[in-house]
């Protein structure tokens, strides 16, 4: 685990992100911090919250009301406020996004599902896409499936080249929303020692899992959201081993045991 930066100015910020579907509020006021370097990692019951928090973050959902800060950017949220187009394709190329489903497109060559974006966002040519993905193809592990299409990788390989094409990106900020929970249990392990190199690293990171004991060991801080609001927070030593609330202990002490928690709410 990085040594945590909790004091240090915050590189990014969110404050007071509220969102409803319909009738149904998800999220009341959520909010966090994260310094340069830092891994903050989110966990609670499916339908907490967790991954509308994030995809609020890089606007992939619009919040309700809130502010997000990325640096010395700022955006209000909410009737009248928001990143114009050429604001939120800068916000999405500074804060890179891995999802649940590897959201490969499955007519193009891994190499080709890398370039893509670095050719049509960065701008790059292609001789200096095709090198960048090259890079970070080796970087997780798979210089040797460049050429290959998705339906001929594992699971846990397209994961991996997923992982790779949000590092080619080269973001300031990594949003990992439970990265493998699409994956089948033997192959969650190496996506996991990919996670932990790039926590190795240094990279700032805020990372939605269901993988405790992963968390417990990579992390920072940790936020345990639940009816989509932060119950807890602090370090991990702390959530894991010595929670506040009888919420929170319940939940961390079933999923460390591997026993599935019940939802918190309905979403």
């Amino acid at each position: 685990m990085t040594a945590g930066p909790q004091a240090a100015t915050p590189y990014l910020s969110a404050a007071d992100i509220r969102k409803s579907f319909g009738s149904h509020q998800v999220l009341h006021g959520v909010g966090l911090e994260a310094a340069q370097h830092e891994i903050v990692t989110m966990i609670g019951a499916s339908g907490s919250g967790k991954s509308t928090f994030l995809r609020c973050l890089n606007f992939m959902e619009y919040a309700d009301s809130g502010t997000i800060r990325l640096g010395a950017d700022e955006y209000r949220l909410g009737a009248g406020h928001g990143p114009s187009e050429a604001q939120l394709c800068r916000l999405r190329a500074r804060m890179g996004m891995i999802f649940q489903s590897f959201n490969l497109w499955s007519h193009l060559s891994v190499t080709e599902n890398i370039t893509l974006p670095l050719r049509h966002v960065l701008k790059l040519s292609a001789a200096d896409a095709r090198a960048r993905a090259l890079h970070y193809l080796d970087r997780v592990g798979l210089s040797s499936r460049a050429g290959y299409y998705p339906n001929h990788l594992s699971g846990g390989q397209q994961q991996r080249v997923a992982i790779a094409r949000a590092l080619a990106m080269e973001p300031e900020v990594l949003l990992l929303d439970e990265p493998t929970s699409a994956l089948d249990p033997e192959l969650v392990g190496e996506v996991l020692a990919v996670m932990r190199s790039l926590a190795a690293e240094g990279r700032t990171m805020i990372l939605v899992t269901h993988e405790m004991s992963f968390a417990r060991e990579v992390s920072d801080r940790v936020l345990f959201l639940a009816d989509g609001r932060i119950a807890e927070e602090g370090p991990p030593a702390k959530v894991f081993g010595d929670p506040d609330t009888a919420r929170c202990r319940s939940f961390v002490t079933a999923a460390l045991h591997g026993k599935r928690a019940a939802a918190s709410s309905p979403t």
